[in-house]
């Protein structure tokens, strides 16, 4: 029987089991045995030599985005519209067979759009070429999931299950959860909040599914048991969504209001260019990437080229932001001076673990270099003997 078999037989048998107090335990282990098994399955078969065929794309720019979505969507005509970049569109579903790059130019950034084929109901398994373009979205920073609004909301939620699938989670934060393996001493389980989801025999149970006899576990909050599975797997992203509805020309006003409220959701319409800029706005906010400018010694700030920094890319403080320019600057930074909204006051004398904010102006003051010789009262520091023999030496007396 092979992998995917075994999963729907699995399934199969959740969806008969009743759930209830008595059966919980259960549930959890067939949990726990699907997700080894979609893990199995993403892992590339025995005996191959190499990486499978997938879509070669250089990272560009300050951020990458990816657009997920049903064939004919409009996702190829959002990219030509957004980047200028001709991605062939068609009234036939599956136009676009390959990844076609895109790059948006705003607030003087550089964002990497990423036109990606569609995929169907089944892409995790491997239908299509569902697996290289949920590979390709694993690398991106955040995730356009591009709806047709006169279409089910059914849509939605058959993407959301093949990417969650595969270990994709769409605007959810990491468990609170520590886990960590060890070599003896059982398993220690600990919680600082009363659980209602989980119990220390039921998290036993899970961690012997996994072969996992020593390990300490602490919940930190009041997670479910796919939590649980999610952190003891320790491969999936976290990643943030948005759902982009197109095609609101050909739907009433009421739907498009109904959508539109909806979070993390944007109205769209690529026929008629409606509501474009909202979409930027609400991606840039998304992606939360800060412009810090330079300020050379006795000139005025560079306004043309900033450092564009993000959380998701190594973080935004001082620190970062020196790294950014060059690796060994941190060394010689005396101190930093800042102008703009993460300032009290400005300049504010900052040091490296001073968080920027956007559109903050930075000033580095360097370590003056020590002069050689220079030496102070009646010690000198020029000799070529060893120093702790050239502190001692004396000058000659003075002359009287």
């Amino acid at each position: 029987m092979g992998i995917v078999e075994r999963i729907k037989e699995i399934e199969a048998e959740m969806a008969r089991t009743q759930k209830n107090k008595a059966t919980e335990y259960h549930l959890g282990q067939l949990k726990a045995k699907i997700a080894k098994l979609r893990t199995q399955l993403l892992e590339p078969p025995k005996g191959s030599s190499g990486a499978g065929e997938g879509f070669e794309v250089t990272k560009f720019g300050h951020g990458r985005v990816a657009l997920i979505g049903f064939p004919s969507v409009g996702k190829s005509t959002l990219l030509t519209m957004l980047t200028g970049t001709h991605s062939e569109a068609a009234s036939y579903e599956f136009t676009t067979l390959t990844c076609i790059p895109g790059i948006i130019h705003y607030n003087d950034t550089k964002i990497q759009l990423l036109d990606l084929p569609g995929i169907i109901e089944g892409a995790s398994e491997g239908k299509g070429r569902g697996r290289q373009v949920i590979a390709v979205s694993k690398s991106a920073d955040i995730v356009l999931m591009v709806l047709d609004a006169s279409k089910s909301e059914g849509h939605r939620q058959i993407l959301t299950k093949e990417l969650e699938a595969v270990g994709l989670r769409l605007n959810k934060r990491p468990p609170q959860i520590y886990f960590k393996k060890k070599k003896t001493g059982g398993i220690s389980f600990n919680s600082t909040l009363h659980l209602t989801h989980v119990d220390e025999k039921l998290c036993y149970q899970i961690l012997h599914e996994y072969k996992i006899h020593n390990a300490e576990v602490l919940f930190r909050e009041d997670a479910t048991v796919d939590d649980l599975i999610d952190v003891i797997e320790g491969n999936r992203k976290y990643m943030k969504c948005i759902y982009v509805y197109n095609k609101i020309d050909v739907v009433g006003i009421d739907d498009v209001d109904r959508l539109a409220r909806q979070p993390n959701s944007v109205v769209i319409s690529c026929n008629m260019k409606l509501n474009l800029d909202r979409l930027l706005a609400k991606m840039w906010e998304a992606m939360g990437l800060v412009r810090i400018y330079t300020k050379p010694q006795g000139q005025q700030p560079d306004f043309t080229d900033p450092v564009v920094l993000s959380a998701d890319r190594g973080g935004c403080t001082v620190e970062d932001f020196c790294n950014h320019i060059h690796r060994s600057l941190v060394k010689d930074v005396k101190y930093v001076l800042v102008w703009g909204t993460s300032a009290r006051h400005s300049p504010q004398h900052c040091g490296l673990a001073q968080m920027l904010e956007d559109e903050d102006v930075v000033q580095i003051v360097k370590k003056k270099e020590k002069e050689d010789g220079g030496g102070r009262g009646r010690f000198k520091s020029h000799s070529n003997a060893p120093s702790r023999i050239s502190d001692r030496e004396k000058k000659a007396p003075l002359k009287t």
